[in-house]
């Protein structure tokens, strides 16, 4: 079972991919290997492991049973060569960057990122040395305009967090090859279930494994999917040397646990989530809803070309601005104000002041996050219970 061939649907290589219960007593989960350190038979073995020049393991930061067979389950699920599970989305991107990018390099990024990707782009990167451009990648034409001789990495989200924007992997992707540049797709509101943006053009994927993948709210965990020659990078030099951002083997497990049931519970999302954003679009308080599925947004083609389904993520402009938007986030009685996203439970949060506060008022003004946008990660609840608490906390603020 631990070998599937191409043509094994994506649930059953979620749920059996590199692992086989035969090899391991008969357990069919795979045991949790609680060890920092591994024994050698004699003292050629660990001068070999350690040269790279023989398969095995040495010290959990570069590598544990538990984990590597997420990663070969990763891989799979996104059509890669090779996976890197890590203690953090941040920690997946940051190996990435401080391996393969040096002092006079260029990033090209998208304007609308995940906070925290944000404020290491624009306010830390650049005592490294390595310089930053923000462009508006939705339309690639703004790409072909900023791209130069220094650009080594495009980074871009699709759907963006937390204004659903959707960017043309293909166009990018095809753009960056152009200049030798690498292009990193965050894919975690999609993943690999609605969206592979390596087939697409990508050359890296990472992912913020806490959100979906996990998809309970009991972990924190990324992942990095890309050619087996810079994982291997990524992971004898970004975690081993430089960040250390290596994932626990229980934390491994629980995303493996998550990944049997990922594309049951992004149906579900999915299915929901379209539904309520039809049903807010017209509410008296809200300004507009950006959801992919909805006729009103721009870029649906592109993401109906890309994306299996529409994602579980909505947006909300409403009238009203910050104001508004705490006065929704206080009415909700079902859904659970908290940042974050993917998890059972509905999740509602005011990105302004909560997790794209990384960005400054006139930061927010120029990459269009505006302070009447409240975000909803749509749960696994039923949906008439949820439709009726948010649009009653929309009632609500309209009615002050």
């Amino acid at each position: 079972m631990s070998k599937l061939p191409d043509s094994q649907g994506f649930a059953t290589r979620a749920i059996h991919y590199g692992y086989d219960p035969l090899d391991y007593d008969g357990a069919l989960n795979p045991p949790v290997f609680l060890t920092s350190t591994y024994a050698f038979d004699k003292s050629d073995t660990g001068s070999e492991r350690f040269a790279g020049n023989a398969d095995g393991y040495v010290y959990s930061r570069v590598g544990n049973p538990t984990v590597s067979i997420l990663e070969k389950r990763l891989a799979a699920l996104e059509e890669g060569e090779a996976a890197m599970a890590t203690s953090s989305g941040v920690g997946a991107l940051t190996a990435v960057i401080w391996t393969l990018l040096k002092a006079g390099d260029e990033i090209i990024a998208d304007q609308m990122l995940y906070g925290c990707t944000f404020g290491l782009l624009e306010h830390h990167i650049s005592r490294f040395g390595i310089s930053v451009q923000f462009a508006d990648l939705t339309d690639p034409a703004n790409l072909k305009t900023a791209i130069g001789s220094r650009t080594r990495m495009v980074i871009t989200e699709t759907p963006s967090n937390p204004n659903m924007r959707i960017v043309d992997i293909a166009a990018i992707g095809e753009i960056c090859h152009k200049f030798d540049a690498l292009l990193v797709v965050d894919n975690t509101y999609c993943t690999p279930y609605l969206q592979r943006p390596l087939s697409l053009g990508a050359d890296i994927v990472t992912h913020s494994a806490t959100k979906y993948l996990g998809g309970h709210g009991d972990l924190i965990a990324g992942a990095v999917i890309a050619s087996k020659d810079m994982i291997d990078q990524f992971r004898f030099v970004g975690i081993k040397e430089l960040n250390g951002a290596c994932i626990s083997a229980f934390d491994a497990f629980l995303i493996l646990r998550g990944l049997k049931t990922l594309n049951l519970r992004m149906d579900r999302h999915c299915e929901t989530a379209h539904r309520l954003a039809h049903a807010l679009e017209g509410h008296p308080g809200v300004a507009r809803v950006y959801y992919p599925g909805l006729d009103s947004h721009p870029q649906k083609a592109v993401a109906a070309r890309q994306m299996r389904a529409m994602g579980g993520m909505i947006a909300l402009e409403l009238k009203g601005g910050m104001a508004a938007g705490r006065a929704f986030l206080d009415g909700v009685q079902l859904a659970t104000r908290a940042v974050s996203l993917g998890d059972a439970e509905t999740l509602v949060q005011h990105p302004a002041s909560m997790t794209h506060s990384t960005y400054n008022p006139e930061e927010r003004a120029r990459h269009g996050l505006t302070d009447g946008l409240v975000r909803i990660s749509v749960g696994l609840e039923t949906y008439d219970d949820l439709q009726a608490d948010l649009v009653g906390a929309l009632d609500r603020m309209v009615r002050g």
